[in-house]
């Protein structure tokens, strides 16, 4: 019989190239390229003296963001896709650049040990920094880092958080408390979505300096936000009816999920809620990859994973919520919604 034709190669060609294409788009926000094309299109000769660099190998870089669709290429050279002016620009305000430059930089080298970090369940700073965390006391040595990184979770929250907050009908709340808000973009999304709610951020003290200054970029809602320093596992929180935590629980281990929820239900009275912002695994596991890859970085680089909306629930009910529900948004994160029970408790 003749030998079966053999299966398409395609699946592991693409993985072979893909951590490629993640450093060409790293390499050129590192080298400046799309800064300089926000100024106007420009051919190779130019971008290659403005950039300080060799011309054959900068076009070779260039043609290949045009190939990503990061670029365009016509008459007068290249100039940048409307999704690089968005992301990738330091001018900016959506910019992902500060998140950008940690995965190129911090990420990429704790991934290089992901056999070790399954091997052993634990994420990779001592092996790959000789650090034990956390980041920011350690890695981020200056606050132009911090700010910068800061600012790439912000356009990730710009991207997600008006998602988040029209998952689920919050109009009958009219406090929103933002657990770890970091620069308010929950918040502000929210107070958008529904006039009459206001809202506080809470984070540390390091961090709520640029909360202030996202909320004074936005006059349609900064007078309804405001903004208390502390730390959610130790400080008593200010009063809600809604309480928000975005991205926050996938960073912790059970225990100090448990310790987290218990904070929170005890603060919040009868009826009111708890509001959510993860990306959700599917029930079987299966998907989506966003979700599957995210709990791979947890591991890496934190103690925490992305969960099913049923290991929540569980999580939740287990803290005393009486009423779980999730939503799945067409961004980073979705959304879960849990509330106290509307009875004496």
């Amino acid at each position: 019989m003749p030998d079966e034709a053999p299966p398409s190669p395609d699946p592991v060609l693409d993985l072979l190239e893909a951590f490629r294409c993640s450093q060409v788009m790293f390499a050129a926000v590192s080298l400046g390229v799309f800064d300089r094309l926000e100024a106007g299109p420009a051919p190779l000769a130019v971008l290659a003296r403005d950039l300080g660099a060799d011309a054959d190998a900068l076009g070779r870089l260039l043609d290949t963001a045009v190939a990503l669709r990061l670029l365009f290429r016509d008459e007068k050279g290249y100039r940048n896709a409307a999704a690089a002016s968005a992301y990738l620009c330091q001018s900016s305000p959506r910019r992902m650049t500060g998140y950008l430059n940690y995965s190129s930089r911090v990420l990429w080298k704790m991934w290089g040990h992901l056999d070790d970090a399954v091997r052993e369940g634990t994420h990779r700073w001592k092996q790959a920094y000789g650090l034990d965390g956390p980041i920011f006391a350690n890695f981020f040595r200056t606050e132009d880092d911090k700010r910068e990184f800061t600012l790439g979770m912000h356009g990730f929250g710009q991207i997600s958080s008006p998602e988040v907050v029209k998952a689920f009908d919050l109009s009958r709340f009219r406090h929103l408390l933002d657990l770890g808000g970091a620069t308010g973009h929950l918040a502000l999304a929210a107070c958008r979505r529904y006039p009459e709610l206001r809202a506080t951020v809470f984070d540390l003290p390091a961090v709520l300096p640029l909360a202030r200054e996202m909320a004074s970029a936005a006059p349609d809602v900064a007078g309804r936000i405001d903004f208390v320093d502390g730390d959610f596992f130790n400080d008593a929180l200010p009063p809600a009816d809604l309480i928000a935590v975005g991205r926050i629980l996938h960073d912790w281990s059970e225990d100090k999920i448990h310790r987290l929820l218990g904070v929170i239900y005890r603060s919040l009275p009868p009826g009111r809620a708890l509001l959510v912002a993860e990306k959700l695994l599917d029930d079987d596991r299966k998907g989506p990859r966003w979700a599957q890859l995210q709990s791979l970085n947890m591991l890496v680089c934190a103690e925490g994973k992305e969960r099913t909306l049923g290991e929540y629930e569980a999580l939740l009910r287990q803290a005393g919520f009486a009423q779980v529900e999730g939503r799945v948004t067409n961004s980073p994160l979705d959304a879960v919604l849990a509330t106290t029970p509307g009875g004496a408790r």
